[in-house]
């Protein structure tokens, strides 16, 4: 990975040494502090990919709290024109947001990112247009009861473009087809296999391994749980990395929390470059860093998630229940 990496230098030169992991092989940068000062040193199309999850102004324990939906869009304003700006041509741009709750209300979030981008975009050259690729939905199966709406159990992942020539590994990312043995039933090929022997394109709603995925949500005995409280799972940015971007590409996460997307992108032979401000969650992310880099890594396997056998005590229904 050291012949890859001339791009770092200049990250050396213009940030805060003191602030900055600069692991020994030189994969992965981390920055204390405000992200956007982070930004504001890093050179214009420079990062391949930008995957994050952004806080939600929702007055959790990270967050300022006065947050509101006010604040998520006044802040992305600020922030969306300077991730666009970092981000190559040719790069993604993957944003990963639920909804913000209000009571019983709820906000879609991605609404509201699309709509700054489509302003950002209104100045920004034809080559250089954020495009919405794809709206993926992730879903989960646990998460908390609603007494006064249905309960919530997705959020939606915004896959955007810097223009029209971009990187898409969808040979990384195949999924089993559900009938492999299905033919052309006219044509030059009938009676040939008509899938793709390495499997099909996923579709952009993530529920099962054959179709959709369904990705568990990190929760209680999660073997990636830490003590952030909204950490995402790592299978979401190892499937987008593959997808959209090459070994040796710069990945980066302006919040990066737990460390999720630092981890993915080094097992992935990634670089990263992240910023957190919270002191706590800096410590969690640059422990898992340095373990991943090391090869130690405890993240769920990315596979089918395992269902319920009717059999078990946990799954019958109590004799009370109608």
């Amino acid at each position: 990975m050291k012949k890859i990496i001339k791009g770092w230098s200049f990250f050396d030169t213009h940030l805060n040494s003191s602030k900055i992991i600069d692991l020994d092989d030189n994969m992965s940068k981390l920055f204390l502090g405000d992200s956007m000062k982070m930004l504001k040193r890093v050179p214009s199309n420079h990062v391949q990919m930008v995957i994050t999850s952004p806080p939600y102004c929702m007055k959790k324990e990270y967050e300022d709290s006065k947050d509101n939906i006010e604040s998520f869009k006044e802040n992305h304003k600020k922030f969306l024109p300077e991730v666009i700006r970092v981000l190559k041509k040719g790069g993604s741009l993957c944003w990963q947001v639920g909804y913000h709750v209000n009571q019983s209300e709820i906000m879609p979030l991605d609404y509201y990112v699309y709509s700054i981008i489509e302003e950002i975009n209104l100045g920004l050259p034809t080559d250089e247009k954020i495009k919405l690729r794809n709206r993926i939905i992730w879903t989960f199966g646990h998460g908390l009861h609603s007494t006064k709406r249905l309960s919530g159990r997705h959020e939606t992942i915004l896959w955007f473009t810097k223009g029209d020539d971009y990187v898409f590994n969808l040979n990384e990312i195949r999924v089993p087809q559900k009938y492999p043995g299905k033919t052309h039933h006219k044509g030059k090929n009938k009676g040939d296999f008509s899938g793709n022997p390495m499997g099909k394109n996923p579709s952009d709603n993530w529920f099962d391994a054959n179709d959709i995925w369904d990705i568990p949500n990190v929760k209680s005995k999660h073997p990636e749980k830490t003590e952030h409280p909204c950490q995402f799972p790592s299978a979401i940015p190892i499937r987008l990395i593959k997808a959209f971007t090459n070994e040796g590409d710069i990945v980066m996460d302006p919040f990066v929390g737990s460390g999720t997307t630092a981890v993915s992108a080094i097992i992935t032979k990634r670089l990263f470059l992240g910023g957190e401000f919270e002191k706590m969650y800096y410590e969690i992310a640059k422990n898992r860093i340095s373990d991943a880099v090391e090869g130690v890594y405890n993240i769920r396997p990315d596979v089918p998630v395992k269902q319920p056998n009717g059999n078990e005590k946990v799954a019958l229904k109590p004799s009370h229940f109608i």
